[in-house]
């Protein structure tokens, strides 16, 4: 329930009418996927307070 009001939302805040369905889910994986790319890194570098390094060029990739 929760899942389908997330996705509701986010189509009436981004208009997702404009650009349809498929481009918008596929964009969100995209995106999630270079997110999960940076937490990766993170963890792998397994450096202390270095989350703010990985966590910009994960939100660069995103955009």
């Amino acid at each position: 329930m929760k899942l389908s009001t997330i996705i509701v939302f986010c189509c009436l805040l981004l208009g997702v009418g404009s650009q349809g369905w498929r481009t918008f889910l596929r964009e969100a994986g995209q995106g999630t996927k270079d997110m999960w790319r940076a937490y990766s890194d993170m963890r792998e570098a397994n450096y202390k307070n270095s989350d703010k390094y990985f966590h910009a060029p994960g939100n660069y990739d995103d955009a």
